[in-house]
């Protein structure tokens, strides 16, 4: 079972540790911009018998606007297995500790899904966005670029209509 613990309750050594593991996982790929997007929320962690991290991810609050509401909404990032253990049900494992966050404290989740990733995030009912979706950028709402996967959400309580876009907020980096 993954232990979860809020940005702030984890220790410098542990974030090392996430961060290692996040651009070991990623292949150097995992920007500080991604870093940052990790951080300020609960982050669900997995060691091995030896104490070394093995899997990770966490759950921020984000805004997303949709059909005039703001929506309070978990939003996924970092999710990530040690390249030995990928197959093991550890990715599940975290992400049903970051999907008990996600039901008790927020009215939708989402989450943007490498193509590695897409397959765990179905088979636990993540379902594609089939609506449009941009951001609100510094002059305005933004529209994002063609190559911009749609967003995975699972629904908790919001009710979503694909005729009006989802907005999220921006942030540095990847808006999704």
């Amino acid at each position: 079972m993954p232990r979860t613990a809020h940005t702030a309750d984890l220790t410098h050594a542990e974030l090392r540790d996430i961060r290692a593991l996040l651009d070991d996982a990623f292949d150097g790929g995992f920007s500080d911009d991604d870093w940052d997007h990790t951080l300020g929320g609960v982050h669900a962690l997995v060691h091995d018998g030896t104490g070394a991290l093995v899997a990770h991810g966490s759950v921020v609050q984000r805004r997303v606007t949709h059909a005039g509401r703001s929506l309070r909404t978990g939003y996924v990032e970092g999710v990530a297995v040690r390249a030995d253990a990928r197959g093991s049900g550890l990715g599940g494992q975290v992400m049903a500790a970051l999907e008990r966050v996600i039901d008790g404290a927020y009215v939708l989740g989402a989450l943007s899904a490498s193509e590695d990733g897409v397959g765990l995030y179905r088979a636990r009912g993540w379902e594609e966005w089939g609506g449009d979706f941009a951001a609100y950028g510094p002059g305005g709402t933004v529209r994002l670029p063609d190559d911009e996967n749609p967003p995975y959400l699972r629904r908790v309580t919001a009710a979503l209509d694909p005729a009006h876009p989802l907005l999220f907020e921006w942030r540095g980096g990847d808006i999704l």
